[in-house]
């Protein structure tokens, strides 16, 4: 048995990165979710669910089961998760790889504005629509629990938490969408403003087309910074990780 390898997961690229180590039976995947989604798709190869309980013992945790690789494969928008997983692996000795999904790219057509968080986002909303469609997930809502005078279209995975704005109708679905589908929820909704993060990927970009081809404005909040680390390695596909996993001694 070669070096184990932890994938930090919870996105379609560490499902696809853990059953591409899957595949050979001499090293053990061992693939680590925060556990804040209900019924999460699951990969292949082991599983734990949770967080570590801090750097320190995420550490701990990662020479106990000799570890020999981490790659952090979670959400562009985990920024804890990857700074504890900078901290940890530099305590534990142990290689760490960045793997994150390239960001949107505006198209010509787009009516996209930038803001630095969702503060600034629900900040911007009164001049650009009445009627909002958000879909930041479920944390962070309560950036927009004081737009009283907007009315909200909330779409998550799992029921938020409030507070929530007063104005609203809650939709619970789970991507990927079709741009048919984006565009018929946006009329049947009467929506005139898009919030979203920039999280990249094809799961959820038909509501990007679907705002441009209604002529909707978009608020796109940026992905916040990787921790500022000594030779920290980020990656953008699946298949670079595999690559970089290759060269690092002990695993594949």
């Amino acid at each position: 048995m070669r070096g184990g390898v932890l994938i930090l997961g919870g996105t379609g690229e560490a499902r696809r990165l853990a059953a591409g180590l899957a595949r050979d039976p001499g090293v053990r995947v061992v693939s680590s979710l925060a556990g804040r989604v209900t019924d999460p798709r699951l990969p292949e190869g082991e599983v734990r669910v949770g967080g570590f309980g801090g750097p320190d013992r995420m550490a701990a945790w990662l020479r106990e089961h000799e570890i020999h690789a981490v790659i952090d494969a979670t959400h562009p928008f985990a920024e804890r998760i990857t700074a504890s997983a900078v901290r940890a692996t530099a305590t534990a000795g142990v290689p760490l790889l960045v793997l994150r999904r390239p960001g949107w790219r505006q198209d010509a057509g787009d009516d996209w504005h930038w803001v630095s968080s969702l503060d600034e986002a629900a900040a911007s909303l009164p001049a650009l629509g009445r009627r909002v469609f958000l879909t930041t997930g479920r944390q962070g809502l309560a950036a927009f629990a004081g737009a009283d005078d907007l009315w909200f279209l909330i779409r998550t995975v799992d029921p938020p938490e409030p507070p929530l704005p007063a104005r609203h109708h809650l939709l619970l679905a789970r991507g990927p969408y079709t741009v048919d589908g984006e565009r018929a929820l946006m009329r049947e909704h009467r929506v005139d403003v898009l919030v979203t993060k920039d999280s990249g990927g094809t799961m959820t970009r038909a509501k990007l087309t679907a705002a441009r081809a209604l002529a909707l404005p978009v608020v796109v909040v940026r992905r916040p910074p990787l921790p500022e680390a000594a030779a920290l390695e980020t990656v953008d596909t699946v298949e670079a990780a595999l690559t970089w996993l290759r060269a690092v001694p002990g695993t594949p």
